[in-house]
């Protein structure tokens, strides 16, 4: 194939060295966006989405990486929030289902596949609490009819014979066993990949995005912010400027009060947990409506999590998953599964912390998913709380906000109905000359991610986890990674796992070292 025939991305959308350092001197040589955006998780990606889809002028900055904070942690669920319907959230668990079906069929078909959920039927689960589960199930059935989501993409809710739980869960304890209970869900292939999907998409509508920026002050005017690749400091105007930093948001302005708790996942190798065929669900003992997950991956891994901890003090840059929350997880899992996992079954852990609204509940899994957008004396907006499933609509608050604050001439909200990079209906992702497993990470880029290659096959013969160095890459020249921990942490997720970062730095270090050659200035 020749270098004309190679399929390729539209040009607009990459992020690049040379990308950033374009935006970064349209900003510094006195460009006066309509939005400046501080901070790129998922609600930042996404307030910088709609805006520019809207026809502003925008800049999205970001002082580490695209994803580099709690977007990346997340249990990678596209969820319906029942949990938050039985806590009486009732807006926040209309609105995730509403969501939840706009990412499944529109704006990221390729990046969430559905996801059976069993909760097998043990003594820790009486008749009583079998029956509360079931009613909410179907509760969640009701929600997802009213939300429009086609039953195909989230069949109903059922109870399972004890032969069917077994074959879903071939690890589950028999004794005992009286049969199980399955729903359906969302599953991201990736929460970080969704986040550079957005930045991309909105790069393609003409925003400026610039990571290794950090904001050091922020007024309703516009920002000071420092280039931490060179150490140059710029002063930024700006019509309007939405902090979107999450957990770290009462840093740049601190009438912003927020109680941030942490979740915490251990990555497990599926066939220590029997090479489940859906989602895990065992009940947390002494609760009503919390449960410990074990979410199955494509790529071979098993995420079991939740926790929910209040946080006091400092917050780190990268939150660390505490021994105790990891040994709760297992001790929770143990309840139902043949073989008890062991520390020596956990291949990693992650935690991230929560950015909830301050409020009067007696612990953090008590505080609402509420978002809101607060607007400080000086002109900030602020939008914070929330969770990633409803990133969408808490960008278009914000947008909505800025532009009512500062005058802004600009269109209706766009995104319910606009496609991320790679997004296409199923049949036609169906069709897509590419692995299966790389069309539902790139979708219809995949052909170009393979081109990445240049033909040469050990580029695409995987290196760990089933990711090749054409992801990586690709990841440089198209997806904004600059260095190879973004590679590693961010595009890939190999660093999960430190046997699967060791085995994957040589072909990430390469990636980005090819591109230095071709642009010396990086």
């Amino acid at each position: 194939m020749s270098g004309a025939d190679r399929p390729r991305v539209d040009p607009a959308t990459v992020l690049d060295a040379a990308r950033r350092r374009a935006d970064l001197d349209a900003l510094a040589s006195g460009g006066e966006p309509d939005l400046l955006v501080v901070g790129a998780g998922v609600t930042g990606a996404g307030t910088a989405l709609d805006a520019a889809a809207r026809g502003l002028r925008v800049a999205l900055v970001e002082r580490g990486d695209l994803a580099h904070g709690t977007s990346r942690w997340s249990s990678k669920l596209v969820h319906g929030g029942l949990r938050y319907l039985a806590k009486g959230q009732i807006g926040v668990a209309v609105e995730s289902a509403r969501e939840r079906g706009v990412l499944m069929e529109t704006t990221a078909p390729h990046l969430v596949r559905t996801l059976p959920m069993v909760i097998p039927l043990h003594e820790g689960v009486d008749t009583a609490h079998a029956a509360a589960a079931r009613t909410g199930m179907a509760v969640g059935d009701v929600l997802r009819a009213a939300a429009g989501t086609d039953r195909r993409a989230l069949p109903r809710s059922r109870r399972l014979t004890v032969e069917q739980t077994l074959r879903l869960l071939p690890g589950v304890r028999r004794e005992g066993l009286r049969g199980g209970l399955l729903s359906f869900d969302g599953q991201l292939t990736d929460d970080a990949r969704l986040v550079v999907a957005l930045a991309r998409t909105a790069a393609g509508l003409g925003a400026g995005v610039v990571t290794r920026c950090a904001a050091e002050r922020l007024g309703g005017d516009g920002a000071v912010l420092r280039d931490l690749r060179t150490g140059r400091r710029i002063e930024v105007a700006a019509r309007a400027v939405v902090n979107a930093t999450g957990v770290y948001a009462g840093e740049l302005v601190p009438q912003v009060r927020l109680r941030p708790s942490r979740g915490t996942h251990a990555v497990l190798r599926a066939e220590s947990v029997g090479r489940p065929k859906a989602a895990l669900m065992v009940p947390v003992p002494g609760t009503a409506n919390r449960f410990v997950f074990a979410l199955p991956q494509p790529d071979g891994r098993v995420f079991a999590g939740l926790t929910d901890e209040p946080v006091d003090g400092p917050l780190p840059e990268v939150p660390q998953a505490p021994e105790g929350d990891v040994d709760f997880l297992l001790e929770v899992l143990n309840r139902a599964l043949g073989t008890a996992l062991g520390r020596a079954d956990v291949a990693g852990a992650y935690a991230g912390l929560r950015p909830l609204l301050e409020g009067r509940g007696g612990t953090s899994a008590d505080l609402s998913r509420s978002h809101a957008v607060i607007r400080s004396a000086e002109g900030v907006l602020t939008v914070v709380g929330g969770k990633l499933t409803t990133y969408r609509r808490m960008a278009e608050e914000a947008v909505d906000a800025a532009v009512g604050a500062a005058g802004l001439a600009a269109g209706a909200c766009r995104t319910r109905a606009l496609p991320l990079v790679g997004a296409a209906p199923r049949a036609v992702l169906d069709a897509v000359d590419a692995p299966r497993r790389m069309i539902a990470r790139y979708g219809t880029e995949a052909p170009a991610v393979v081109a990445a290659a240049g033909g040469d096959p050990e580029m695409l013969r995987p290196v760990a986890a089933g990711v090749t160095p054409a992801e990586m890459r690709f990841a440089v020249e198209a997806e904004g990674a600059l260095d190879a921990e973004d590679v590693l942490d961010r595009r890939t997720r190999l660093g999960l796992v430190a046997e699967d970062r060791e085995a994957a730095r040589p072909a990430a270090e390469a990636a980005v070292a090819r591109a230095g050659e071709a642009d010396p200035r990086r």
